[in-house]
């Protein structure tokens, strides 16, 4: 049964590269500040089609005043023929249909060039896990950005612990140190 798993898994990452997500060596353009460390390259590149959740809190300087504040993203991966690859959630977290998983942090941010749009990231791999195209992560980067900002809807104490879903479009690419 182990046997059959890494074949499976070992097919899945092949499928995976001749599908061409992978973009071995070539990084999008990017910021100075949204570049990941020298030596690492792209490993996977997957499209986000998905929602940024947005709570109704009191603000942490002023108990009186409430805001939006991020909770956590949902979406969903494709890879470039539309194919779903995988999903995103808390943590952050990047998961692959083939179990491995990727848990980011922040490490900088930039303004989008669309100003409705949530910003771009570049994050490090806190903690990787399993045995597939996300277990090797060094750095993720969220370029691409459509939608997701706050909602310019008013958020007041009656609407405190209330819940909105903000729809997002973004494209992430996952860095590996080079071969």
């Amino acid at each position: 049964m182990r046997k059959r798993s890494v074949i499976v898994k070992t097919v899945f990452i092949i499928l995976l590269l001749w599908n061409g997500n992978v973009q071995a060596g070539k990084s999008p353009e990017a910021p100075e500040n949204l570049r990941p460390a020298a030596g690492q390259v792209v490993s996977l590149e997957v499209r986000a089609n998905g929602v940024q959740i947005y709570e109704c809190k009191a603000s942490a300087d002023d108990a009186k005043r409430f805001e939006w504040v991020f909770k956590a993203p949902e979406a969903d991966l494709f890879d470039d023929t539309g194919a779903k690859v995988g999903r995103h959630y808390a943590g952050p977290t990047w998961e692959a249909n083939d179990g491995s998983k990727v848990v980011g942090e922040m490490k900088a941010r930039g303004d989008s060039p669309d100003p409705g749009a949530i910003p771009w990231l570049l994050l490090t791999a806190k903690a990787t896990s399993g045995d597939g195209v996300l277990s090797r992560t060094k750095s993720i980067q969220r370029l691409s950005t459509v939608g997701g900002k706050a909602p310019a809807e008013e958020c007041i104490a009656a609407m405190a612990g209330k819940e909105t879903r903000v729809p997002y479009k973004a494209v992430y690419y996952f860095y590996v140190e080079g071969q």
